[in-house]
């Protein structure tokens, strides 16, 4: 268990000290400071205002660039440490392949979801200084829909690492995930409804093992749960199941998909030539 922790430590140090941190919680805290400076929280659209509408806002970009920053920084985790040699030295020392894997994971998982939760945390700190109306319902949600994102694309992006030993294929390949996914939120479905002519239930089957569309749906779901602002698809699941088994499904099945992804990665990594 301490070599666990250690190899935990390690990467989250290595992460720190590189560029692309820095670069990665940059932009999350700079979204959050433009937000306040354009006068966001000052604002009223379509019925958001103060800080429901900044965290609207927030979630809605985070939803698009959280996946792409995890995956290409992920996903050299352990390709990278092939390439540079560094996996050999480290297994060198009394260090079992399973406490190097889930110590990776980790270690990067605090670097990666630290950020944007903080971001967070700083607009509510910030709002309560001016006097705002804080939205505690909306804050928790995000931050457990935000541990979900992460876990999902933490487990996918070790999963790549895992199996390519190229550096430049696990960041192609994360890029074409990044843009499917990203597709299939709802220009995929809808050219699928209307040209294809597939079976609703098909349709939503896709849209619901979408990690990205599950949580845009339950993201906007709180401020809007008629979703107005929204296309076919979630109307559909919203009208198959409650508000609240959905936000629930919406946390649990990522967090699952993630697991499943990283022990599959796992079972490859400890099978395959490591050098």
């Amino acid at each position: 268990m301490k070599n666990l922790y250690l190899i935990a430590y390690l990467d989250l140090k290595e992460s720190i000290r590189a560029k692309w941190f820095l670069v990665y919680s940059l932009v999350f805290g700079g979204l959050i400071a433009l937000f306040f400076i354009a006068g966001v929280t000052e604002s009223q659209v379509m019925g958001f205002s103060g800080l429901s509408r900044l965290l609207l806002m927030y979630i809605q970009i985070t939803i698009v660039i959280l996946p792409i920053f995890i995956l290409i920084t992920t996903v050299r985790s352990i390709s990278g440490d092939r390439d540079n040699h560094i996996l050999e030295y480290m297994l060198s020392f009394p260090i079992s392949l399973k406490q190097y894997y889930w110590g990776k994971i980790i270690g990067r998982f605090i670097t990666v979801y630290l950020p944007v939760v903080f971001a967070m945390i700083i607009a509510i700190v910030y709002g309560a200084i001016k006097g705002a109306t804080i939205p505690w319902d909306i804050f928790f949600l995000y931050t457990g829909l935000l541990f979900a994102m992460s876990s999902a694309f933490l487990g996918i992006a070790f999963f790549i690492s895992s199996f390519v030993k190229s550096s430049e294929v696990a960041l192609g390949i994360a890029f074409f995930i990044w843009i499917l996914l990203l597709a299939f939120i709802d220009i995929a479905l809808i050219s699928l409804m209307m040209t294809q002519r597939f079976n609703a239930e098909l349709i939503i089957f896709i849209a619901m093992i979408n990690p990205m569309e599950i949580f845009r749906v339950a993201a906007i779901s709180l401020f809007d749960p008629e979703l107005t602002v929204m296309g076919p698809v979630a109307f559909y699941i919203l009208d198959s199941m409650e508000q609240s088994t959905f936000v629930i499904i919406s946390i649990l099945y990522p967090v699952l998909l993630g697991l499943f992804c990283s022990f599959l990665g796992f079972k490859i990594f400890e099978k395959k030539d490591l050098v």
